[in-house]
């Protein structure tokens, strides 16, 4: 008999994001704002429905979120460290 143990899988470390976080757009935008002192940062449109903004606070920490057409907006990744690169005017 093999332990049961022995059959399960190893525990991946946790995101920290597992679930996304999603809350109408207006509670997130003012949450990214007062909370974290974040600015929009840029948009670009993903699909007729859905806008990606990234938004970015002046220690570097930056924050993912897609907003959707039905009013909700979610949290899809975050990081540090985020640098403008400059671009080539050729």
């Amino acid at each position: 008999m093999i332990p049961l143990l022995a059959l399960a899988a190893p525990a991946s470390p946790a995101s920290p994001i597992a679930d996304a976080l999603c809350e109408p757009g207006a509670h997130l935008t003012e949450r990214l704002k007062t909370r974290h002192g974040a600015q929009l940062a840029s948009t670009g449109l993903r699909s007729p429905d859905e806008i990606v903004e990234l938004w970015t606070a002046p220690d570097g920490d930056w924050t993912m979120v897609i907003a959707y057409a039905s009013g909700t907006s979610c949290i899809v990744a975050m990081g540090q460290n985020w640098a403008d690169t400059p671009q080539d005017p050729a």
